[in-house]
């Protein structure tokens, strides 16, 4: 063997080391918490043809755009959506100015503790609740609270924090995806500025990619300086069909990946499979009562006002192929804290 041979060699084995390392085997470190089976093969499977430029459904890199839903696709959503919880403690805290909150609904129920007229007011009494816990300040002020309070409050069943309520399977999918140039965006019903605080640090996703619901907001000139005040209005509501909207106002390309837990993640999931070429639509399904929650199709919490996941997007999901993520059969561990 000559040197011009040797060294042919020698790149060969490095290049069969390479692709070794970064096709499956490396696929199976990234989701380690993912069990093996048809979901985590169909994940590997679409990323591999996508990123592929050998491949007929190859996707250039400015096109490989992956959205995610939050509540209950990225973190846990149950005894109730975790930004409902900021707002009740918000509620609390600022009582003692209004004293009339004794005596109207649904303050009244929220000083008493009492969640099943909270849940009763319906879309009005939340919205009601959220106004008054949400505007009155700037946004940086806002920040400021919501940094807070994430901080130091804790989820009444795992006694932990609301950042720590993560799925681990999704945290990797994100990791997994980025590591091959996708770039990741939250589309969620949540307000927008109570997620971006903490989105970069929790799902390594900057706030510039978070899109969610949002009250609007004036320019103002406050003891000299400039201010974004938050007022008592909606701005945009970022759920069903105003997620497609969101996408398209605020990306400006159709997602080839999109995953969401709901019916409320429905157009959006609709919405990415009606592009061409290759798609990946994913529902997270919590049928894990145990180590989680069961809800929808699922029972347990079948008439929970929070992630409704109804028979008739089971029945779409199926006839339309997308990946069904059972908790309970595809997960490993739900959570990092988990032994």
């Amino acid at each position: 063997m000559n040197c011009i041979q040797a060294r042919f060699a020698s790149l060969s084995l490095l290049f069969m080391a390479y692709l070794m390392f970064s096709g499956p085997a490396a696929a199976a470190d990234a989701l380690s918490s993912w069990k093996d089976g048809p979901t985590r093969q169909a994940i590997i499977d679409f990323v591999e043809k996508t990123t592929n430029p050998q491949s007929g459904d190859f996707v250039p890199v400015e096109d490989r755009i992956a959205t995610f839903d939050n509540d209950g696709t990225l973190w846990v959503e149950h005894p109730m959506y975790t930004q409902l919880a900021f707002a009740l403690d918000r509620v609390k805290k600022l009582a003692p100015q209004h004293p009339e909150w004794k005596t109207t609904q649904p303050f009244k129920a929220v000083l008493e503790n009492d969640m099943k007229t909270v849940a009763a007011s319906g879309e009005k009494g939340l919205l009601e609740l959220v106004m008054a816990s949400h505007a009155g300040m700037s946004t940086a002020e806002f920040e400021a609270i919501v940094k807070d309070w994430l901080a130091t409050a804790r989820d009444p069943r795992f006694n932990k924090p609301y950042t720590e309520l993560t799925y681990l399977p999704m945290v990797e999918l994100l990791e997994y995806l980025r590591a091959h140039d996708f770039k990741t965006y939250i589309v969620s019903g949540g307000g927008i500025e109570f997620m971006r605080p903490m989105t970069q640090s929790v799902y390594g996703i900057p706030p510039e990619q978070v899109i969610g619901s949002s009250i609007k907001t004036q320019y103002e000139i406050k003891d000299g300086k400039p201010e974004l005040m938050r007022l008592a209005e909606i701005n945009f509501i970022d759920d069903k069909t105003g997620k497609p909207v969101g996408i398209n106002m605020y990306i400006g390309k159709r997602p080839i990946v999109s995953f969401g837990n709901s019916d409320g993640d429905r157009q959006m999931l609709e919405w990415t499979g009606a592009g061409a070429g290759a798609r990946l639509m994913g529902l997270v399904y919590h049928d894990d009562a145990e180590r989680e929650y069961a809800y929808g199709p699922a029972g347990g919490l079948p008439n929970s006002p929070f992630g409704t996941f109804s028979q008739s997007t089971m029945d779409e999901a199926k006839k339309n192929g997308w990946q069904i993520v059972s908790m309970k059969n595809d997960w490993l561990r739900i959570f990092a804290f988990e032994e």
